[in-house]
């Protein structure tokens, strides 16, 4: 299978719409805190300055589906007139952490309350959208939902020790969603977006290193039940995974048993650890299918490295002819804490003023100047013409994404 590269821009940008009910058992709605559906607009337009034109947003299921199988779909129709009237590509995301109040992983009614929402959410696009590829991210982050929600009890279903069993509904949820929407359309890809974590050994010897192991193959469980390369019984095939989105952040490595956050500034001090690269390379091995970096930040004044960093992995990924199709800065506007919403993480290409009626967004120039200078040298590799778009290297290098 050849894979044609569906995306408008290279560069692109995440707008955070997580809207689970949290460790305290409240709600929240981050797209509604940080004011992006008021300013959708306005968000977009700030985009044209970083030529960002590939765009994940969420759905909200919580708050489009009111009652069992009552949808309403303005707030998501909105948007998709913004993204058209602004010469923006929408990546939804059907599922980003919250569900309807009246459902969980366990419910015996998931599979089929997510099926029938897949279904009408196709149907509500192409109202509105007519042709061209829709690229949706059915269930956001599988693997750390049911580490949030199964092992620490952090939010929905409130349980310990329940992992596996978290993410073996929710995949069987999320494979019968991708039947649904593929048969429906076949210009739907489907766009997993599961975190790229490495976890390092403090001890040396044999116990604890099989332990790390094994721990660090608990992330491909997600993508081997999609492709069905394991619990086969769920219906998971090859056909179901299109793009392969990958979530980085600079906690994305630490130590077992210590939980140390392992130092991304020092990585020759840190016995185990592993470049972006050599990470993503792995992973391509593995699946053989194109990647996306779907999500990357930090926080405060760190920012302008770390994406100087990235983009420096990322050069060496593109360099080594592996089909890495984009970078997401996730979140572009900043976010408050889920948790605690009154602290903001400050990570954002834009902070927020969260004192100001309006919400007014404030360039950090430092960060807005780097980009910008990483994306000058990704460019280098891709199309000097065209910053968006890395077509051209595949096509210059005969490379083909053979699946």
């Amino acid at each position: 299978m050849v894979y044609n590269n569906p995306f408008a821009s290279f560069w692109m940008a995440g707008y955070e719409c997580c809207d689970m009910i949290n460790r305290h058992g409240d709600r929240v709605d981050l797209l509604h805190l940080t004011g992006h559906l008021e300013k959708l607009e306005e968000d977009y337009e700030l985009l044209d300055d970083f030529e960002m034109k590939s765009v994940r947003e969420g759905i909200r299921w919580s708050t489009i589906e009111s009652s069992p199988g009552v949808y309403n779909w303005q707030p998501v129709s909105l948007v998709i007139q913004a993204a058209i009237k602004s010469g923006k590509q929408i990546l939804f995301d059907l599922c980003h952490f919250g569900f309807p109040s009246d459902l969980t992983p366990f419910h015996p009614h998931l599979t089929m309350r997510f099926v029938a929402l897949c279904r009408s959410f196709v149907t509500m696009y192409r109202s509105v959208q007519p042709g061209g590829p829709l690229i949706v991210t059915p269930i956001n982050e599988v693997n750390f939902m049911a580490w949030l929600g199964g092992e620490v009890a952090c939010t929905t279903p409130y349980c310990s020790g329940k992992g596996w069993d978290v993410k073996y509904h929710l995949m069987r949820a999320f494979i019968a969603g991708v039947k649904a929407m593929k048969e429906m359309d076949p210009e739907v890809l489907i766009m997993t977006v599961e975190p790229l974590v490495n976890i390092a050994a403090d001890e040396t010897d044999a116990d604890a290193l099989s332990v790390v192991q094994m721990m660090n193959g608990h992330q491909f469980q997600t993508l081997d039940m999609l492709c069905g390369l394991i619990c086969p019984e769920l219906g998971g095939q090859p056909e179901c995974l299109d793009i392969i989105g990958l979530d980085y952040y600079y906690n994305s490595q630490w130590s077992y048993p210590l939980h140390r956050r392992l130092d991304w500034k020092m990585p020759q001090e840190e016995p185990g650890y592993k470049s972006l690269n050599e990470q993503v390379r792995q992973v391509y091995e593995r699946y053989k299918r194109p990647l996306v970096i779907t999500e990357t930040s930090h926080p405060l004044e760190d920012r302008p490295l770390w994406i100087q960093h990235i983009t420096e992995e990322c050069i060496k990924i593109l360099t080594a002819n592996i089909p890495l199709w984009g970078i997401c800065i996730y979140p572009v506007i900043d976010r408050p804490d889920w948790d605690y919403p009154g602290i903001w993480h400050r990570s954002g290409i834009w902070d927020i003023d969260e004192t100001s009626d309006r919400l007014d967004r404030i360039l950090y120039e430092p960060y807005a100047s780097a980009i910008k200078a990483c994306q000058r040298q990704i460019a280098l590799l891709t199309d000097p013409g065209q910053t968006t778009n890395v077509k051209t290297l595949y096509l210059a290098a005969g490379f083909e994404n053979e699946a």
